[in-house]
């Protein structure tokens, strides 16, 4: 587990850039947090370290929003008008998941049965307007090793 306490976006963006630099086709990164917390932002900045040059945003009402310009594609999806039927959708996400880029899920917990099991989970909460506190998890070998290696490139504070 990892955990990094950011006071700005740009801070909240620095790591999730670290973790853009380093990921893999098929890693799974799954966002959770309260409305506002900073899930789009994150991707944002992973989106940056992919060197994804366009505006990222959230697909909360296309679902899933692709950006092919980077180092590998990034697959961005929310889940949250989804809701508690996420998992029911014919989503084509096994497509996403074992593609040739990384997927990023915003409002994961909604599609829990139909997730990889290994995949790097991150908790967003807001500790003041712009303050967070983010929570990465592994879940397995694959994400253990990102793990590793954003803790090797943008070490916590301790």
């Amino acid at each position: 587990m990892l955990i990094y306490q950011t006071e700005s976006v740009e801070q909240t963006q620095r790591v999730a850039k670290a973790l853009g630099s380093m990921v893999q086709p098929g890693d799974l990164i799954c966002l959770s947090g309260d409305l506002g917390a900073g899930k789009t932002t994150f991707t944002q900045g992973l989106a940056c370290g992919l060197g994804v040059e366009e505006p990222v945003s959230s697909p909360t009402f296309t679902i899933i929003k692709e950006y092919d310009e980077g180092r590998i594609p990034l697959y961005h999806m929310d889940i949250y008008r989804l809701g508690e039927r996420a998992a029911e959708e014919e989503l084509g996400l096994d497509d996403y998941f074992f593609g040739a880029g990384v997927s990023v899920v915003e409002w994961a917990e909604w599609l829990e049965e139909v997730l990889p099991a290994d995949r790097v989970q991150v908790m967003l909460q807001n500790l003041s307007a712009e303050g967070r506190k983010i929570t990465f998890t592994a879940t397995g070998p694959r994400s253990e090793a990102r793990l590793k290696e954003l803790n090797e490139a943008c070490p916590t504070s301790r």
